[in-house]
């Protein structure tokens, strides 16, 4: 495979960056630094820019390009830490109601694109770690369908026009898509580690409608899980590359005994440590985007990657905090936004035990 960034990459990664450059800055993040974070003048920079519709299929008013040009804005996103629901709205929402979805529900991808409406996706529930089978289950009535079941840590639920929720139909997966404004639909904010807007969401006979048929459910929702996992390890790249240039910087610029800390032997190699894990992280990512790009066969690849993330963003986000000592943990002070965005990507959707289980299940049972 060839490593060198495609030049939509490049682009849609410069254009990202130069947009969260002027506007998520030290004192921004600290005003969000609360529960619910959501930047709109980030969200509607990103709409006017063309970010948001860049890697959409052309099919919903999109620019056509695909996972490894939203894995570059993942990546800009990630290092900003930015408050935005780029990978759940686009990434997960937008892209399988593209290319799943009829034409109704297409048009909730266009105008996701377009930044005027919010889509999220319900993927983990409670005491359920196989993703692939939830709990959730659906039913017919009147020729409709009925969902009943409780999802958590669901993005943005409080603002989203629709939500995407897997469900059970006879034994078989199939996707859903719901009204979080519908009278059986019960939302409760939830606390995660960096703040994000993250809900429990109960559903009790809510109306729904099918995406796709009920037989294709389990390729779509496999689409969904795929893309979802490497978004967040896309994230994490992005926010562990920012992290460790802090890191570094600080080594060299702070002083003990007469020299900088970067100069002692254990600093030195807890950096060198946090480098190697930053680059394999990357190679695991782009491995991943590249297979998906390419239609190929990319289970083994997604997996390695969110473990990757999981399991070195664990690794250097404890360096970031233990090289700076005390402002480390100083909530006032930026390395605490990057923290927190690690152990965020790093919990998301499973930790790198629950990866190491999926990769090892395709290993054991490729077909």
């Amino acid at each position: 495979m060839d490593f060198t960034q495609t030049e939509a990459q490049t682009d849609l990664g410069h254009l990202t960056a130069e947009v969260t450059g002027k506007l998520v800055t030290a004192d921004r993040l600290r005003e969000l630094d609360r529960a619910g974070r959501f930047d709109d003048a980030l969200w509607h920079a990103l709409a006017e820019t063309g970010v948001l519709a860049a890697a959409l299929p052309a099919t919903v008013g999109g620019g056509d390009f695909g996972v490894l040009e939203q894995s570059a804005i993942l990546r800009e996103l990630g290092k900003s830490v930015a408050a935005v629901p780029y990978l759940w709205s686009i990434v997960v929402g937008a892209g399988a109601l593209a290319r799943f979805g009829d034409e109704s529900q297409r048009a909730w991808a266009e105008q996701a694109g377009a930044g005027t409406v919010v889509l999220t996706a319900a993927l983990a529930e409670e005491y359920n770690w196989e993703p692939t089978r939830p709990a959730t289950v659906a039913r017919q009535s009147d020729g409709g369908w009925l969902l009943t079941g409780t999802k958590i840590t669901v993005p943005h639920a409080d603002r989203a026009a629709r939500i995407l929720v897997p469900a059970m139909v006879s034994g078989v997966p199939a996707v859903f898509l719901v009204d979080p404004a519908h009278s059986t639909v019960r939302s409760t904010a939830q606390q995660v580690v960096d703040w994000s807007a993250e809900f429990a969401v109960e559903f009790t006979d809510t109306p729904a409608e099918l995406v796709a048929t009920v037989e294709s459910g389990a390729r779509i929702l496999d689409w969904i899980l795929g893309r979802a996992w490497l978004g967040l390890a896309a994230q994490q790249l992005g926010t562990l590359e920012k992290a460790l240039d802090l890191v570094a910087d600080y080594a060299r610029e702070r002083e003990q005994f007469g020299k900088a800390i970067g100069s002692f032997q254990a600093v030195a190699q807890r950096l060198a440590d946090a480098y190697i894990d930053v680059q394999g992280l990357r190679l695991a990512v782009t491995q991943a985007a590249w297979r998906l790009s390419e239609d190929l066969p990319a289970g083994e690849a997604v997996h390695t990657a969110k473990f990757w993330a999981a399991d070195a963003g664990h690794r250097v986000a404890h360096t970031l905090v233990h090289v700076h000592g005390g402002v480390g943990i100083d909530r006032d002070h930026i390395v605490h936004n990057y923290f927190t965005a690690a152990k965020h990507h790093e919990f998301a959707l499973g930790p790198a035990t629950d990866h190491l289980r999926g990769l090892g299940a395709l290993l054991a049972d490729p077909a």
